[in-house]
């Protein structure tokens, strides 16, 4: 109720903890599959920080943002008649309009290193401001889609962070066995290189044995063995 009450960095606040609540119960980990107060210097040397960045697999990246003003919509759920209502969900479809604007102009396609994907994510917070504001304007989401924008509700957004979470465990996969087909075929090398050194071994060892069975011949066998002539020398 206070961060309805409250003021815009109040409700932002509470919007990005809703925010990273639903991240959490999608599977996603920070500081690995998403960053929060992700801040960097784009080609102008403007500083921006969207409230959030989902990264993908193949260095791509979603830009999450949750600071959506639902001032006028607590009027309207508090209004005692209908024109109070209506005038009051008319604002609540404005504020939410002035922010996808606000948020296209700040372009936020250009992350450092990264390639985001053509459209950015407004969340809003409450699954009713998004549905009420849709009933009173159904263009709503293709006005923001024809910015680049898509609007997401807690339902939708767990859905969509669930989908993402399994892409990344299926590219961690991928990368997994990458890494296992690579240490095998090193593992594979190294034991035909071994069997090899064996082989050389048992020639060493054949002909030392070989030599060795030589030196026992000259040394008692035959005639003129080294034995019998030492014998003969004393």
């Amino acid at each position: 109720t206070r961060a309805l009450k409250g003021d815009n960095k109040a409700q932002g606040g509470w919007g990005e903890q809703v925010l990273g609540r639903i991240l959490e119960a999608s599977g996603l980990t920070e500081g690995r599959d998403y960053q929060s107060q992700f801040t960097y210097v784009d080609e102008e040397k403007n500083r921006k920080q969207p409230d959030c960045v989902i990264f993908l697999p193949d260095n791509k990246a979603i830009v999450l943002d949750s600071k959506v003003s639902l001032i006028a919509y607590d009027r309207y759920i508090s209004a005692e008649n209908e024109q109070a209502r209506e005038l009051a969900l008319k604002e609540h479809m404005r504020s939410v309009k002035a922010h996808i604007d606000g948020l296209s102009a700040k372009s936020y396609e250009a992350l450092p290193g990264m390639r985001n994907l053509d459209f950015v994510l407004i969340f809003i917070p409450i699954e009713s401001a998004f549905t009420d504001a849709l009933r009173f304007d159904d263009s709503l989401y293709l006005y923001a889609l024809d910015k680049n924008i898509v609007i997401a509700a807690p339902s939708t957004l767990l859905a969509t962070c669930r989908t993402i979470a399994h892409l990344q465990k299926l590219d961690q996969r991928s990368t997994n066995a990458m890494k296992i087909a690579e240490q095998a075929g090193k593992l594979y090398d190294q034991f035909v290189a071994f069997c090899g050194d064996l082989n050389k071994v048992s020639k060493s060892l054949e002909q030392a044995n070989d030599a060795h069975q030589s030196a026992l011949k000259r040394l008692s066998s035959g005639k003129g063995n080294l034995v019998r002539q030492t014998e003969q020398i004393k």
